[in-house]
Order: C-alpha cells, then structure tokens, then sequence
C-alpha cells in the first residue's frame, strides 16, 4: 500500500491556516446571549426574541423582511446581528426537482456546498462545516481540495436555515414542507470543528425562537475517526446519530483511505464507536464506500461482519460518486450485492445509500471544485 504523509489531527491543528471568520450572526449565539447583544445596542431585550422567531421560526433570513421592527432599530440590529455570510454562487437541480445542491461563497470567498434532499417521508439537508477538508481521503473531492477554515456556527447554521425556507416554499414536490433531518455530511471533518459544529447542532435542535426546533435524533454528525473528539461526544448528553467513515475494515488500506487511521487505527476507533453507542443508546452508523477491486473483495466483507456482529451498528454502502480524473470508481452492482449479502448474513443490518445528485456533481466537493473556476463571476450573477 501508499504510504501517505501523516497529517494533522488534533481539532485544534485544523485552524493552522486560519482565514478570516465572519461577522458575529445572531445564529452563532444563544438567546441570552442575543439578548444582552441588543440591549448593548440600546435596543429592549424582546428585540432579540423578535429576531429569533423571524429567523428560525418563520425562516426568514433577510432583516428587510422583519417589517414589526422599527426601521431604524431594524438596520442598526441588522448591522450587529445578521451580516450576510452566504452568498449563493450556483444552485442545481435533478430528480425532478428532489434533489437541489448550492454553491456557495463566504465572506473570504471560500466556496463550501449544502445539498437538500427530498422523499415522500421527510425532507433532509447535508451541510458542511468547513471550507475544504485536512483529513487528505484519496478518493474524496473535497479531500484533495485541502482545508481553507473551519465554518463559524452561524455559517453551518444558515445552510440548514436557507435549505428549509426552500422546503418550507414548496419548491420539494413531493416531500413534507418541513425540514426534519440535518447530516454533517458536507464539506469538512465536523468534528475537526467541534466546538462550532456542538454548538450549531444545539442551535438546530433547540425549540423556536431559540433555534430550529429539529429532533437530536434527526440529526447525523459524521467523522472519520478523531477518537478523542468521538469520546467527547459522548459525554455531550446529545442524542445525535454518530457515522463512522471507516471505508476499510483493515488497518493497511484504512492507512491509505482514511490517512488518520495512522494515527488510531480500526480496533481504536470502533472502541470509541462502541463507547458512544452504549452510553447515548444510539446505534452507530458506520459508512463504507464501495470503490472498485479497492475495499469491495468478499473477504473485506466477511471481515467487516466479523468486526460488526453483535454491535449496535448498522452499515450504510455507499456507491461511490467518482470525481472527474479520479482513478476511484464505483464498485459493480453484483459485487456490492455480494458485499450486502455477507453482511446480512454475518447479522449485521445493512443497506445501499440512495444515489442522488450525480448529474449535478453530486459528490461532496465536486460543485466547489468546479466553482473555482467560477471566482470571477460577480457575486450573485447565474452561474
């Protein structure tokens, strides 16, 4: 196998190259906090909870919207309070309209996407929490564009906002008006930003005007395997759903793969997996994505059964969503078959994640990589 470079994976080390973050938003605080933000101002405390219930309860993102307050407090709080921090560059569409991905450009011009995905039970938004990624996965586009910045809390939050006024809009034929699911399934390590992303999945799940009002369990926090950060989870009383990207279930390709796992390798990670599920009582996701006569052979199967059996867990194949130029492709339909089979037949509980988005550079970082070549378009122009 490569042997790859080790990389950073302290949670800390991901802020090395440190752009500038955003202006304080109201999303990056909590009510009390947005309270004493506005009598600062000279502004009475309701003010706050007006805000609120505009942004998170109404899904209203633009402050001229927000006609019940005064028009001078309302651009003096604007100005404090809600800054713009995404401004969109693309939009894209497929499935009939079911699955919408956006391009967007923060306020340093780094460029992070948000997918929302609808079906006839639920509507669920995938947003990123970092602008690239540092975690280096050979076979994942955002893993080769490199970490830019983390995502400020109210940067991650404002995808989920935005996502849900499209659905709220009717825009999702199809699928309930209202979000339901978040996944940390975009851009970036999330819990490489863990401070941040917490504090955005508090935001998400506390109720109207606070935040978003969505269920903890509705909510998916991935990552490849920062074990102290997964341990740090679990103590969080958070309900979330933990997925694992382990990819490979031995330790010589996982080194290739997912290059943490020189760092904490396979047994030490699903250690840490299994602490969290015992003590949240969630089962754990454990993601796989099937990449041709790379990690799809029977015996990879039958070893990541072995490993699984008797686990809270379930296992999420992913066919892989090749980038463009990549040597990565997607494992055949009956080899990822076979791999089901041996799975479910080890005991462990398994499916196929749903395909969408590939006419739309529907893999993650895809759209942001083909929006470099896109920085010269004013701000706001069709893409």
């Amino acid at each position: 196998m490569t042997s790859l470079p080790m990389i950073p994976v302290d949670p800390d080390a991901a802020t090395a190259r440190r752009a500038a973050m955003p202006p304080r938003h109201l999303a990056d605080l909590d009510l009390p906090q947005r309270q004493a933000a506005v009598t600062e101002l000279g502004e009475p405390a309701f003010r706050a909870r007006q805000m609120s219930t505009h942004y998170f309860g109404r899904l209203v993102r633009d402050p001229a919207q927000m006609t019940d307050l005064p028009a001078a407090a309302r651009e003096r709080l604007a100005g404090t309070l809600l800054p713009k921090l995404l401004t969109p560059v693309r939009e894209l569409a497929c499935d009939d309209g079911a699955t919408r991905k956006a391009l967007w450009r923060l306020h340093d011009g780094s460029l992070v996407e948000s997918v929302l995905m609808g079906y006839p039970d639920r509507v669920t938004v995938c947003i990123s929490s970092q602008a690239g990624c540092g975690m280096a996965c050979p076979f994942c586009a955002t893993g080769q564009a490199g970490l830019t910045r983390n995502l400020s809390t109210a940067e991650i939050v404002d995808q989920a906002v935005y996502l849900a006024g499209v659905a709220a809009s009717g825009a999702v034929a199809g699928s309930p008006p209202r979000l339901s699911h978040v996944v940390f399934m975009g851009m970036g390590e999330p819990l490489a930003n863990y401070a941040r992303v917490i504090a955005a999945v508090r935001r998400l799940t506390s109720p109207a005007p606070e935040g978003l009002g969505l269920s903890q369990r509705h909510v998916t926090v991935s990552t490849v395997g920062l074990v102290p950060a997964i341990r740090k989870l679990a103590g969080e009383d958070l309900s979330v759903t933990l997925a694992l990207s382990l990819h490979a279930p031995d330790d010589e390709l996982r080194d290739e793969l997912v290059p943490v796992n020189q760092r904490w390798k396979v047994a030490e990670v699903l250690d840490a997996a299994w602490d969290y599920a015992a003590r949240t009582g969630r089962r754990v996701s454990i993601e796989y994505a099937m990449i041709k006569d790379v990690n799809d052979q029977p015996w990879r199967a039958d070893l990541l059964g072995r490993l699984l059996a008797g686990r809270l867990a379930h296992v999420n194949l992913i066919p892989l969503n090749p980038t463009p130029g990549s040597r990565w492709d997607a494992s055949p339909k009956p080899v990822e078959r076979e791999f089901v089979r041996r799975l479910r037949a080890a005991g462990v509980s398994t499916t196929v994640r749903d395909t969408r988005g590939r006419e739309i550079d529907g893999a993650c970082g895809q759209l942001a990589a083909s929006g470099e070549k896109d920085r010269d378009v004013p701000e706001g122009a069709p893409a």
